[in-house]
């Protein structure tokens, strides 16, 4: 492993890490209202977040999307000004550390900022309900920057299934498909992480692009409605898209689901939410640790979600989203975006050639945005913005 991990990181230096999703902005959100003196990135912070400068150098991390979230029961307009000010906190991290981050809008730019040494940084929202079931807010969202967006959260939106609420459109419904074809349109990755099984096969039926997971793993390895089904995954190659596994416990590690449903439990009987990132939440979820030691996942957990997932849909087709800052708990070995060596060590362990393993951290992920913008362009030639409406769609025919 020692001589893997000195390999790995050898590897990294030249085909970085794409990470799909880190959540981040939320948890500057939640910690310190956006007040970034307050939470200096550019200096270690590992007793209050996952992520850093420092350790995202330290692990090997190129680009980075990071997630402009705001919670799924923030509705309306709430939840769209909430995504403003979620966007607005990216550009100023990219503007106070432009020494080390660039404003990414392209797969090209991606590229630009690898040769320039810095951490091309991209936005993707998610959730469906930041747009508020509307196009024009889509592409205001688009021209500011966000690059993909998940069409769900936890919660079903009008037009779309969550993995985790009750099914209601069983899919789609034709307001959905229209959001799809816009997202197509536009140059922005349909991001299927979060929405229901149904949904994920709608939206692969639907999209005239490649679509992403942006931090979802394999459900044969983990059975959570989380994760990603194997016709799914095995849909993926004739598509073009690429799934981003993820390193969350309580999706990768069977043992862990039971344990997180009580952390949850736990959170709520203290009147917070599951997703709060607080002091006090803190507090609440690592008392809850100690008084019931979790089942721990590691590296090895995650790569054989990554192993399962390149068996099923090919080594061109996945890629990493860890999800840090979005997650109370971690693996062991990948406690920190400074972990992601671990895993490439654990990989190689596993006769991983170096071409495969570029393929995972660096080119698919630039590949498919590449892809999605290549289609748009197609697409843009052949029709203007759309102006349909849910009423139109879903609704009343004569509205």
């Amino acid at each position: 492993m020692t001589d893997h991990l000195a390999q790995a990181h050898a590897l990294l230096a030249a085909h970085p890490i794409v990470d799909g999703h880190n959540d981040l902005p939320w948890a500057l959100r939640e910690q310190v209202r956006y007040d970034l003196d307050r939470l200096d990135i550019g200096t270690d912070q590992s007793a209050r977040t996952h992520t850093d400068i420092p350790r995202l150098r330290k692990g090997g991390v190129g680009a980075q999307f990071w997630s402009v979230f705001v919670r799924s029961d923030f509705g309306g307009d709430t939840a769209v000004s909430a995504t403003l000010e979620q966007i607005d906190v990216v550009r100023r991290l990219t503007e106070r550390y432009s020494d080390d981050f660039r404003l990414s809008l392209s797969a090209d730019d991606m590229e630009t900022a690898r040769a320039e040494g810095r951490i091309a940084s991209l936005m993707g929202a998610e959730g469906g309900h930041s747009i508020n079931c509307s196009l024009a807010t889509l592409r205001a969202l688009y021209d500011l920057g966000v690059r993909y967006m998940t069409l769900t959260h936890n919660d079903n939106t009008p037009w779309a299934d969550s993995a985790t609420d009750e099914p209601r459109a069983h899919g789609l419904t034709r307001f959905g498909e229209e959001v799809v074809h816009e997202m197509n349109r536009l140059g922005m990755l349909v991001d299927l992480s979060h929405v229901s099984p149904d949904t994920m096969r709608d939206a692969l039926r639907a999209s005239e692009a490649p679509v992403v997971f942006s931090h979802s793993s394999a459900r044969a390895v983990c059975d959570h409605p989380r994760n990603i089904p194997d016709d799914v995954l095995a849909a993926l190659p004739a598509n073009g898209g690429v799934a981003m596994a993820t390193f969350v416990p309580k999706f990768v590690l069977p043992e862990a689901v039971a344990w997180a449903k009580a952390a949850d439990e736990n959170m709520r009987a203290h009147g917070l939410h599951p997703l709060e990132l607080t002091d006090a939440a803190k507090k609440v979820q690592h008392a809850f640790e100690e008084a019931r030691p979790r089942p721990l996942a590691t590296a090895a957990t995650v790569a054989d979600h990554i192993d399962h997932m390149r068996e099923v849909a090919g080594v061109d087709h996945i890629g990493i989203g860890g999800d840090f800052d979005g997650t109370p708990f971690t693996p062991s070995g990948l406690d920190d975006v400074a972990g992601y060596p671990n895993l490439i060590a654990e990989l190689l362990d596993r006769r991983w050639s170096e071409t495969e393993l570029a393929k995972l951290t660096w080119q698919n992920a630039v590949r498919v945005l590449r892809d999605a913008e290549e289609a748009a362009r197609g697409l843009r030639a052949l029709r203007g913005p759309s102006i349909a409406t849910i009423d139109q769609l879903d609704g009343n025919p004569e509205a």
